[in-house]
């Protein structure tokens, strides 16, 4: 009992892991298996025919070349805008900055599904055909809020002693920037991006709502799940999920290697 209690932590932070990560696990398996039917929920035998033909389905890579494009241009978008509201925020004193702050993060506590609403209702008052701008522009509102939060921490944590002796020694506004504010800043704005692709990546319901005819990955594995689930979407989930292991894993790596090379 005293071991128990001593490693109570741990082991309810394994347990949690374990379960967060056992649907990956589950689409890993599945990814090798060759179902006799049009559902792949009942594992038959091992196969690698869909590892090596994962365009194997009709539109499915072009959902998901679909979805990497919107995705990434939505984290360009939300950072730059993202970095500049959170800077603003942060540095600067103007009326109703309290407002402005709750505004930018009322979208992180409303519903997908009031925000998916009102954008259409929007879009369509404006006359403006859905399609692919319409799920840019949406994306856009709805990741700039967690870029915000992200750079907006770094900030608040920077020491501006820094700035001011980059300035003692005669660097001009932009070269501080350049050289002691966006280095500093990087690992919030960095999280930012990741989180805004990865929320874009893997939104259904304000694309639902806002795509018209277009079809994004999301989508499509939802339109799928109804007529028959193809291998092809457990190897994109899976190859999808390594990549983000492997991104996280080189992050750390990159930080740790960048501790050591500091002087102590």
């Amino acid at each position: 009992m005293r071991w128990l209690r001593r490693n109570l932590v741990v082991i309810a932070g394994l347990g949690t892991l374990a379960y967060l990560i056992l649907p990956n696990v589950v689409v890993t398996v599945f990814s090798f298996n060759n179902p006799t039917g049009r559902f792949n929920y009942a594992w038959q035998e091992f196969s690698l025919d869909a590892w090596k033909d994962p365009c194997g389905v009709a539109d499915l890579c072009g959902s998901l070349a679909l979805s990497l494009q919107i995705a990434l241009w939505a984290t360009i978008g939300a950072t730059v805008l993202g970095t500049a509201i959170a800077f603003a925020l942060v540095r600067y004193r103007f009326r109703a900055r309290g407002a402005v702050t709750s505004l930018i993060f009322l979208p992180m506590a409303m519903p997908e599904i009031v925000m998916a609403a009102s954008l259409l209702a929007l879009f369509l008052n404006m006359g403006i055909q859905l399609g692919f701008w319409t799920i840019l522009i949406a994306h856009v509102m709805f990741c700039l809020s967690f870029v915000v939060a992200a750079v907006k921490a770094r900030v608040l944590s920077m020491d501006p002693r820094l700035e001011e002796a980059a300035r003692d020694l005669y660097a001009g506004p932009v070269q501080t920037f350049l050289r002691v504010t966006l280095p500093i800043a990087a690992p919030g704005i960095a999280a930012g991006a990741l989180l805004s692709f990865a929320l874009s990546f893997d939104d259904f319901i304000i694309t639902n709502f806002n795509s018209g005819n277009t079809v994004t990955f999301p989508m499509f594995v939802w339109g799928s799940a109804q007529r028959g689930t193809p291998v092809q979407i457990n190897v994109i989930g899976t190859a999808m999920f390594v990549i983000a292991v492997l991104v996280v894993l080189a992050g750390q790596w990159a930080g740790n290697r960048r501790k050591k090379a500091q002087p102590k």
